[in-house]
């Protein structure tokens, strides 16, 4: 054990000096050289007359009379450039050629027939149409009977010829009555046309009858279509109709359709058994399946009941002043 403490004394007092000897600095590689000072660029040279921030790249430069960075008018007088209206007329040159420019190259004849194309494909546009809202057998109180009801037109959006007729007859074949109307229709709003003609009463046991017709037809709020008119007579009777419907769609095919229409005569009319007032009304529910929106057969029931002095003349005769029946029809359109 001795002998062991003897060789390792040695290399404990060789670690102990190595600790404590300083750790020498690396070696300047400059040592001994002499260093100038550092060359400066614009030595020699008069900086008096320089900008302050030699970076800006306009110095030097007048920069008064150039506009902002950007402005497409830079270096252009702007001046005469008001916005105000021109105080003076455009000389009488300028509105000395044709009213249209294209004529001087295609010729005022093509041009003028292009024109008149180009409003007829973009706004005058002609429209004829075939409307059958009731082709139906009646069946239930007094006679079985027919009844029609359909009405027409052709035109524009604004005018247009418009015609309507209806009638009824039993279904032996008799006709009862029938009417046609030729009228002139004018669009007075988007939904509202102005109608005025003339309308031809036909019964083969009563009077034909005249009558002047001012009428307006269209959709009312809550899409009801109504009809209204009045008519005067070449015998001087002032009568009016007003017929009033709406759709109710259950399915896209199915459609409940209630019907109302109401008589009114200004006197009485004895024979054609109308009194004055309120002279009828009549009131359906007709339930149609449109196979297509061209075709729909429909099944139905209406009442209709004479009032006042009409219920009079009608029994008075022997008829009957109130009814209900079933149809059975067809509403159709080309």
């Amino acid at each position: 054990m001795s002998r062991l403490l003897l060789a390792l004394t040695p290399l404990v007092l060789a670690a102990g000096a190595a600790q404590a000897l300083p750790v020498p600095q690396s070696a300047d590689p400059h040592a001994g050289h002499a260093m100038p000072a550092p060359v400066d660029p614009h030595a020699g040279h008069d900086m008096g007359k320089m900008e302050a921030k030699p970076a800006d790249p306009h110095a030097g430069h007048d920069m008064s009379r150039m506009a902002a960075p950007g402005d497409p008018h830079a270096g252009h007088d702007m001046t005469g450039m008001g916005m105000t209206a021109p105080t003076t007329p455009p000389p009488a040159v300028a509105l000395s050629g044709p009213a249209h420019a294209a004529d001087t190259v295609f010729g005022a004849e093509a041009m003028a027939a292009s024109r008149r194309l180009l409003v007829v494909e973009n706004g005058d546009v002609r429209t004829t149409a075939l409307v059958i809202d009731r082709l139906e057998a009646v069946f239930g109180d007094g006679a079985d009977a027919y009844v029609w009801d359909a009405q027409g037109w052709t035109g524009g959006d604004i005018h247009r010829f418009w015609w309507k007729t209806e009638g009824e007859g039993d279904l032996h074949g008799r006709l009862h009555e029938a009417e046609i109307q030729a009228l002139y229709s004018r669009a007075i709003s988007p939904f509202w046309n102005l109608q005025t003609g003339v309308r031809q009463d036909f019964r083969p046991e009563g009077p034909d009858t005249t009558h002047a017709v001012l009428g307006l037809q269209g959709l009312a709020p809550h899409w009801w279509e109504i009809d209204a008119a009045a008519y005067l007579s070449s015998k001087g009777d002032l009568t009016a109709r007003v017929e009033a419907e709406y759709d109710q769609r259950i399915t896209q095919r199915l459609i409940l359709q209630p019907r109302l229409e109401a008589a009114l005569s200004a006197r009485d009319i004895p024979e054609l058994q109308i009194g004055s007032g309120l002279s009828s009304i009549q009131a359906g529910l007709r339930l149609r399946y449109e196979f297509t929106r061209e075709f729909a057969p429909y099944l139905g029931v209406e009442w209709s009941r004479a009032l006042g002095s009409t219920a009079d003349l009608i029994t008075a005769r022997g008829g009957d002043a109130d009814k209900t029946q079933v149809v059975l029809g067809l509403k159709a359109w080309f």
